[in-house]
């Protein structure tokens, strides 16, 4: 399927497929915080877009547009610079790009995951990009007043990825009791049991390498018994780079 970002002249976005990589996550110790498959594979489920330029913005605490303040480092397009716009404390990003995706289809639209940001929170949205003919924008939003806010360049200031639309709407949510589902409930017990026999004996006996401290079945895609239940299990999410065209534009590096 095809995900297409139109370029009208002069438009430069930075896209690229999403890092797994976060700077918290490197530093915590023997970078464990990676041994959690779905963290790492949300970091990386679908594409960032980077600011081309360092900005500093702060807000005073009004309504207004005016009560955001930002400041450009050095030399910037004005359309890749951040504006306030909408006033409530919202710092806006444009987005140099205008998506199709095939028909049924919706863009997710917001803050790279699991990547938190002191003083101000990513603002999420979803786009009906299989058919809008017009662009939109990436809005962040003060937590407090006062607090000044860096970002630096070329960070991450959004990110996105394909919804299928109707999808939400044909799952039928329901409560089930486990004991309705004998061979989900053994499985959890048996699961239940080896985890507490693994935590005992990491307690009594610490390995010394860093990788026998933690189980992997989930990270293997097999349960506590070792036996694998899907054919398509994922340790790694890769979204593939834009490819270049006739647009004049190349794209930034794939890789920070």
């Amino acid at each position: 399927m095809d995900l297409i970002c139109y370029l009208h002249p002069g438009w430069r976005p930075r896209i690229r497929p999403a890092s797994p990589q976060r700077g918290w996550m490197d530093d915590t110790p023997e970078s464990f915080a990676y041994r959690c498959l779905p963290l790492s594979i949300a970091n990386a489920h679908g594409w960032e877009i980077a600011t081309p330029c360092a900005v500093e913005a702060w807000w005073d605490g009004g309504a207004g547009a005016d009560a955001v303040k930002i400041a450009v480092e050095g030399e910037a397009e004005p359309a890749s610079a951040p504006v306030s716009m909408f006033g409530q404390g919202v710092l806006t990003f444009h987005v140099a790009g205008l998506f199709r995706t095939p028909p049924g289809w919706n863009l997710w639209v917001g803050g790279p995951p699991n990547q938190a940001k002191d003083g101000i929170a990513a603002l999420s949205g979803l786009v009906e990009t299989d058919w809008s003919p017009f662009t939109f924008t990436m809005n962040w939003r003060f937590t407090r007043p006062n607090h000044k806010v860096r970002f630096e360049a070329d960070e991450a200031i959004a990110f996105l990825f394909p919804v299928e639309r109707a999808a939400l709407e044909r799952f039928e949510p329901r409560f089930a009791a486990l004991d309705s589902a004998p061979e989900l409930e053994a499985a959890f017990h048996q699961w239940s049991l080896s985890r507490d026999a693994f935590q005992k004996e990491m307690a009594q006996n610490p390995p010394l390498k860093p990788a026998d401290r933690w189980q992997k079945h989930y990270y293997r895609g097999v349960d506590a018994s070792g036996c694998p239940h899907i054919d398509d299990h994922r340790t790694k999410s890769r979204a593939q780079p834009f490819a270049p065209q006739d647009a004049g534009w190349t794209g930034p590096p794939t890789e920070k």
